[in-house]
């Protein structure tokens, strides 16, 4: 060999050597990691969970179906739902829970982790904003907020206080949607120009109704929170808080933030230019406000959206009771209550029947909380389409075309449109600038 030979052939060797010691480094350190994050998976995760009735409870059996989730605290302004909530606990096999109306105790308290929060839709951001504030992560219900102004203050607060938030649009850990999404997104529907979304119903009448003084069991004013307390009414608490406009968003916040949620997914879009609204509140005599019958347009550069729903007439579209259709110019694709088909003309050319979403979306916050990644429904991808259905409201509200600039965040031209984008707050309950 000559020299020139074996000095090459030495540098080849000690090259390979280091680059095998950096690769097993490498390596070495992605095991560490790996390992880390597997033991703070093993860490006991203490959650306080505010609202215990349907939703409140069905999250309660859901987080409790995780080893290292510790309920740590109920919170409920009603005692009377208290021992529901305790037996969902206890008979998952966990220990028993601190009972508290005012879930700020459970803030103050340094060993939670996080708050999940399924109490009404007014009290969803305040709660979310003092959690944050708190140091606490945060799972909360849909519609994330009850204005626009409300989804844009738990952004800035999750962002800034670093947080992990998740909203209750549980369709985005659905594998069968994020398969529609991808096949869509490829452009096998061709271009899509039109999504149809839409829920039918048969609700019953909650009838008319005097304000009388609350039950002994409700501290009525913190069940207010942010909004009014000056009329209980037998039926306000606990769901029908829905219908009325101090409390709730309507059908269309309720459940059309569902299949919004996915008509703005499957499209990639962000923000209406132009958003009107029809319908009334044609079948119910009684203390509702909002429309039993609403029909929803929201235009995009490039296609539009339009939502619906009747709450007196259960007869649904493509079959469905519930649904998303994506119209595009080559397919169609109709996304049920579970899974979605695939249509060329009238002849059914691919589907899938459905997938676990509930329990993948859980499973997917609790990976953050030790990730510390953002979330499948992260707070801004939620709070773009619940602005949908706060859009659609103040368009019904007003009766009037609102034309919105969604980088701003503001409405154009329409002082009584704009006026619907906040509310007044009770003193004590204000929403913090952040």
């Amino acid at each position: 060999m000559t020299n020139q030979a074996r000095r090459d052939f030495l540098l080849s060797t000690t090259l390979s050597a280091a680059a095998g010691l950096a690769f097993s480094a490498h390596l070495g350190v992605a095991e560490e990691k790996d390992k880390a994050e597997a033991e703070k998976k093993k860490e006991p995760v203490r959650l306080a969970v505010m609202g215990l009735n349907g939703r409140g409870k069905g999250l309660l059996n859901g987080f409790c179906a995780h080893s290292n989730v510790e309920i740590a605290y109920l919170c409920d302004p009603d005692s009377n739902t208290f021992p529901a909530a305790l037996k969902v606990v206890e008979g998952r096999g966990k220990k028993t829970p601190k009972t508290v109306a005012d879930f700020r105790e459970a803030l103050a308290d340094k060993d939670v982790t996080a708050l999940v929060c399924a109490a009404p839709d007014h009290w969803h951001a305040l709660a979310t904003v003092w959690a944050c504030q708190a140091g606490k992560d945060v799972y909360v219900e849909k519609p994330v907020s009850h204005n626009i102004r409300e989804g844009e203050a738990m952004i800035a607060v999750a962002r800034k206080h670093k947080r992990v938030v998740q909203a209750g649009t549980q369709r985005r850990s659905a594998s069968d949607l994020m398969e529609a999404v991808k096949l869509i997104r490829e452009g096998k529907l061709g271009e899509v120009d039109m999504v149809r979304a839409w829920i039918t119903s048969e609700r019953p009448s909650i009838g008319k109704v005097q304000p009388s003084q609350p039950p002994e069991n409700l501290n009525y004013d913190l069940w207010c929170g942010p909004g009014p307390s000056d009329a209980y009414k037998t039926n306000l608490v606990h769901y029908n808080w829905h219908w009325r406009w101090d409390f709730g968003t309507g059908e269309c916040g309720n459940n059309g933030i569902h299949a919004l949620d996915v008509a703005r997914w499957g499209l990639g879009v962000e923000y209406p230019d132009i958003v009107t609204c029809g319908g009334g509140k044609y079948f119910f005599d009684d203390d509702q406000e909002t429309p039993d019958t609403q029909l929803a347009t929201f235009d995009f550069p490039n296609a539009c959206i339009q939502w619906e729903h009747r709450t007196w007439n259960k007869r649904g579209i493509d079959g469905q009771t519930y649904g998303v259709t994506f119209y595009g110019r080559d397919a169609t694709l109709v996304v049920g209550s579970r899974g979605w088909k695939m249509f060329k003309g009238e002849k059914e050319i691919q589907k899938n029947d459905g997938s676990d979403m509930e329990s993948a979306h859980i499973t997917n916050f609790l990976d953050c909380l030790v990730s510390r990644d953002k979330p499948n429904g992260d707070i801004e991808i939620a709070h773009r389409s619940t602005q949908l259905c706060h859009l659609a409201n103040i368009a019904w509200r007003t009766r009037s075309t609102v034309k919105f600039d969604g980088a701003k965040g503001e409405i154009l031209d329409n002082p009584a449109a704009s006026a619907l984008l906040g509310r007044t707050y009770r003193k004590g309950f204000e929403l913090p600038t952040v």
